[in-house]
């Protein structure tokens, strides 16, 4: 499928402006058409949930019920992964039975049947038809780069709403990134929390839950985090630098592992210069770990073509031999048959007189 409805969510503007920039952009590239539901309002995200269970209800099924009204043929698709689980959360709980669709209708006082799916933008770009088309823009596969896939927990729990891939080891993700040439490693941390809604009220134990994932990633090889959420984005992105002085202070070695959206990775390799898809506005200077590794996969693709020269020349050095082989074998035989015929000629000479 590649139409859907559009909920942006509060993000897409502001902190996660990098997201849609790139989103934007590769869609666009592939043909992907958003339609963004008007007037739509903030999902409520885990805010909603804790101040109000009709709330977390109410603002996701107001802007679904208004997307069923103007995009009715079409499901809804939410970049942010706090905006899917809050979307997806709200639709089941109205699917789940008439009393609950009439509740919700009652709390927002819409007409409202709660017949849309909602996915995520991860989900949506694993599709058949999208991975298609995706991998037909690549104009330059992202050799050499290591990555650490990052789901983060909203995208797949809780596992009975999201029913999302597999919630403790999920691919999509990595699939999505093989697709365009990058090295997915195998580490534990996809699915773990950063912690990112605890930064503010318990910043004590919130933070070891992002050095943690830093360090999973970088004992498992990986040059940077991918992930598709804002919120998680924003966490690690812009606490590395925090996360570094106290390192520093403590004696240990900082960490230098950039995190990008996965969108930006696959606007890269359509040709997109770093600008484009948001990646020069990073906290973590996440510019020069991707000229390193296209100057690497330069020098490997060089590398590749020497050996493919030497493996030719061998072959042709080894054809010539063959072919020398042959040509002494017949002039051997001709030779042989000559001085036979040549002798069965004196015999019969020899006969005669």
């Amino acid at each position: 499928m590649m139409k859907y409805s559009y909920f942006p969510g509060c993000s897409a503007n502001t902190t996660g402006v990098s997201f849609t920039r790139s989103t934007e952009y590769v869609a666009d590239k592939i043909g992907f058409e958003m339609l963004e539901i008007p007037d739509w309002n903030c999902c409520g995200t885990s805010a909603a949930a804790l101040t109000s269970p009709e709330l977390a209800v109410a603002l996701p099924a107001r802007s679904m019920a208004i997307s069923e009204r103007e995009f009715p043929e079409l499901d809804v698709v939410a970049p942010c992964a706090g905006c899917y689980r809050s979307l997806k959360t709200s639709l089941v709980y109205a699917r789940e039975s008439e009393d609950n669709l009439a509740h919700v209708r009652e709390l927002i006082d819409m007409p409202y049947e709660a017949k849309a799916d909602v996915v995520s933008l991860l989900e949506a770009f694993v599709s058949d038809d999208v991975r298609e088309a995706i991998s037909k823009k690549v104009a330059r596969k992202l050799r050499c780069l290591k990555v650490a896939c990052y789901y983060g927990c909203a995208m797949v729990r809780p596992v009975d709403v999201c029913e999302f891939d597999d919630e403790e080891d999920p691919t999509s993700m990595d699939d999505l990134m093989e697709l365009i040439g990058a090295e997915p490693v195998d580490w534990a941390y996809k699915t773990e929390c950063c912690g990112a809604a605890q930064q503010m009220a318990v910043p004590k134990q919130a933070k070891p839950m992002i050095e943690r994932i830093f360090e999973n990633a970088q004992a498992n090889g990986a040059d940077c985090i991918v992930t598709s959420c804002p919120l998680c984005m924003l966490n690690l992105d812009m606490r590395e630098a925090e996360i570094n002085a106290a390192r520093v202070a403590a004696g240990k070695e900082p960490f230098d592992i950039p995190c990008y959206y996965f969108t930006e990775l696959i606007g890269l390799a359509f040709g997109a210069e770093p600008a484009e898809v948001g990646i020069d506005i990073h906290f973590h200077p996440a510019e020069r770990l991707l000229l390193q590794r296209e100057l690497d996969a330069l020098e490997a693709e060089e590398a590749d073509m020497a050996a493919r020269a030497e493996e030719e020349r061998k072959k042709a050095e080894l054809a010539a031999k063959i072919a020398a082989k042959k040509a002494e074998k017949a002039a051997k035989a001709a030779a042989e048959a000559k001085a036979a015929a040549a002798a069965s000629a004196a015999d019969g000479e020899e006969v005669a007189r």
